[in-house]
């Protein structure tokens, strides 16, 4: 687990605005046309989503899984946390099979912004939309090492671009996120009120029907969601 890094010294307009803009490659064709669309993942096979809850600031919560779980699962997590991503290739498709699909969690992830990447990174993946949102935060954490490698902020644009080219966005509406002023605001907005609210200092961290959690292995997550489980 990371300690939370902080954004005292990157005011938030600042943060917000500082966008790829021509940092971004115009050749859309630097993407692998041939891998894999990023999928909807919002459905499950045995119960109705939830409707889309939209904060204050017209921000989207995104979740996944049954409206009526018993357990709800919220996830705090920087897309630019190695910590995050190694849970996500650990924990997350056993924790999907097992509980999202079948109707027994709802998860929610919320997103951290520790520098400008981590919000061009969210931007990216809420391009697509609530039904691949995860399907791209998917591409994200599996290829956080690659997108993350070159350290300048061209580099990174372009390798985050890439992944929404890969996940099936149109090179203009995936420019057109990545410089959307007003919506890097808002999102910047809504991770300052929910990480103040709920206390949060460290990625990843769990909420578990309201419980707080810090970074965990299967085993562990496991146990403490069986114990919410309803007995049968």
């Amino acid at each position: 687990m990371i300690r939370m890094k902080s954004l005292a010294a990157v005011p938030l307009t600042v943060m917000a605005l500082s966008l790829p803009g021509m940092a971004l490659a115009q050749d859309s064709t630097a993407a692998d046309t041939t891998a894999e669309t990023a999928t909807d993942q919002t459905g499950t096979d045995t119960a109705a989503t939830a409707e889309p809850v939209v904060d204050e600031n017209g921000v989207i919560e995104m979740s996944i899984g049954a409206a009526d779980a018993p357990v709800t699962i919220v996830e705090y997590a920087s897309f630019t946390c190695p910590h995050c991503a190694n849970w996500h290739d650990q924990v997350w498709s056993d924790l999907k099979a097992d509980y999202i699909d079948t109707g027994k969690v709802k998860f929610v992830l919320r997103e951290v912004y520790f520098d400008r990447p981590g919000l061009w990174a969210g931007m990216v993946a809420r391009c697509a939309g609530p039904d691949r949102y995860f399907g791209v935060t998917d591409m994200l954490f599996d290829e956080q090492s690659a997108w993350t490698s070159g350290g300048q902020p061209a580099q990174i644009a372009e390798g985050l671009r890439k992944i929404g080219l890969k996940a099936g966005l149109e090179p203009d509406q995936l420019d057109a996120c990545l410089q959307d002023g007003e919506k890097a605001q808002a999102l910047v907005a809504t991770f300052e009120s929910t990480t103040q609210a709920d206390d949060i200092s460290a990625t990843p961290t769990f909420l578990i029907n309201g419980e707080k959690y810090s970074n965990m292995n299967y085993a562990d997550m496991k146990e403490i969601i069986d114990d919410e489980l309803p007995e049968n």
